[in-house]
């Protein structure tokens, strides 16, 4: 960052930390014990479409890395697209095994980074369930190097359940940087993992 950029009040970016995510299965247990969320083994990644060969065969890469072992009983991955055109990667493991969702996302964080990739990346989310069947995410923001939680109200359309938004984030305050600015708390209405 130059004298220019200071005088002009220009920042530099937050650098992403992909490693932020290997914190999960940690607070997944401290998110256990003080609300009951237990996660339920799915996960995805959400990146801005690119059409071309190199992120074709990127997608590719990721596919043949996650699906590796489907023929000793894995879940094969799944891509689809939302209504706003976002590509989103689909990963399931056993619900218990928290840190082998966190490594696949990982790995596709880390192919499409290093694919050249990451300014298209934009989030990835771990899902979560409660006893009474309600749904949360973490949600971790690639471009801030943040988490937050989203807790859509259920059978409540598009609601949110913000005290309960604000309870996960006081519970992971100590396990993972949550973001603290709450207007990039975004929505992922209707998310793969969710």
């Amino acid at each position: 960052m130059g004298l220019l950029d200071t005088i002009l009040g220009r920042s530099k970016p937050v650098r992403p930390d992909l490693d932020q995510l290997f914190a999960v299965p940690s607070a997944a247990l401290t998110l256990q014990a003080a609300t009951g969320f237990t996660p339920t083994g799915r996960g995805s990644v959400c990146f801005a479409g690119v059409e071309g060969g190199a992120f074709a065969r990127i997608q590719q890469d990721v596919r043949e890395l996650l699906d590796a072992d489907t023929g000793r009983g894995g879940v094969p991955v799944e891509f689809s697209r939302d209504a706003y055109g976002y590509t989103w990667l689909l990963a399931r493991q056993p619900p218990e095994d928290t840190a082998a969702l966190v490594n696949d996302l990982h790995a596709v964080n880390t192919l499409l980074q290093d694919g050249g990739f990451g300014p298209q990346l934009l989030c990835s989310l771990i899902g979560f369930r409660d006893g009474e069947g309600r749904s949360l995410a973490l949600v971790y923001l690639y471009k801030r190097g943040t988490f937050y939680p989203f807790a859509p109200v259920p059978g409540g359309g598009e609601k949110r359940d913000s005290q309960r938004e604000l309870q996960v984030r006081a519970a992971l305050g100590d396990d993972l940087r949550v973001e603290k600015d709450l207007a990039r708390w975004f929505p992922v209405w209707g998310a793969p993992g969710l």
